[in-house]
């Protein structure tokens, strides 16, 4: 069991011997609040939430250089690929992951931002268990695990950057709630973050 992240927690991402992690995933989960009763049921509430994680890649500049998400499933470089889009949140664990190869992340991307937004609009007043985990893909590890559950009338969430310092990879919770179905909508909330 990894760390269990607060907002605005930061943390070196490094194996327990001190040296730097190389493959990593981003894991998020998520599962439909219950509620509404019988009739709710019928009329609007359950159903399945199809939130989508999402990957932007900026340079020192803070110019978004390559961005990773359901319509674009891999970097153009390939160091970070997508799982795919779960249209549900249905099942246990993971529904979505971002893998990463940090070794092979070109040297001007500075900061990696990971976000989940609704696509189809749905608030997270719907959404319950939500969390997201990094996890060192090479021992399948859980390294942190950030608990996302704050619901709310929002359909975005900036989850976490992992950063360049001092030739090293960081990792940095965010937490901060926006509007946005797509990462384009999502852009300029992260920058002042940044």
């Amino acid at each position: 069991m990894g760390i269990s992240l607060v907002k605005g927690q930061k943390i070196s991402l490094e194996k327990p011997d001190g040296s730097s992690l190389t493959k990593i995933y981003l894991g998020a989960g998520w599962d439909v609040a219950k509620g509404g009763g019988f009739l709710g049921g019928l009329f609007g509430g359950g159903g399945s939430i199809d939130l989508d994680a999402s990957a932007i890649l900026f340079d020192a500049n803070k110019q978004v250089i390559d961005n990773v998400w359901f319509a674009q499933l891999r970097s153009r470089d390939g160091s970070i690929q997508h799982s795919g889009d779960n249209l549900t949140g249905e099942g246990d664990g993971d529904d979505e992951k971002i893998f990463v190869d940090l070794t092979r992340v070109p040297a001007q991307v500075q900061q990696i931002v990971f976000t989940i937004s609704s696509f189809r609009g749905q608030t997270f007043e719907k959404v319950e268990n939500a969390f997201c985990r990094v996890v060192d893909e090479t021992n399948n590890t859980e390294v942190a695990k950030y608990n996302l559950s704050a619901q709310g009338n929002y359909t975005a969430l900036i989850i976490a950057k992992v950063y360049r310092h001092n030739n090293a990879w960081k990792m940095a919770a965010i937490g901060e709630t926006c509007n946005g179905k797509t990462i384009h909508d999502i852009v300029p909330a992260v920058l002042p973050l940044l």
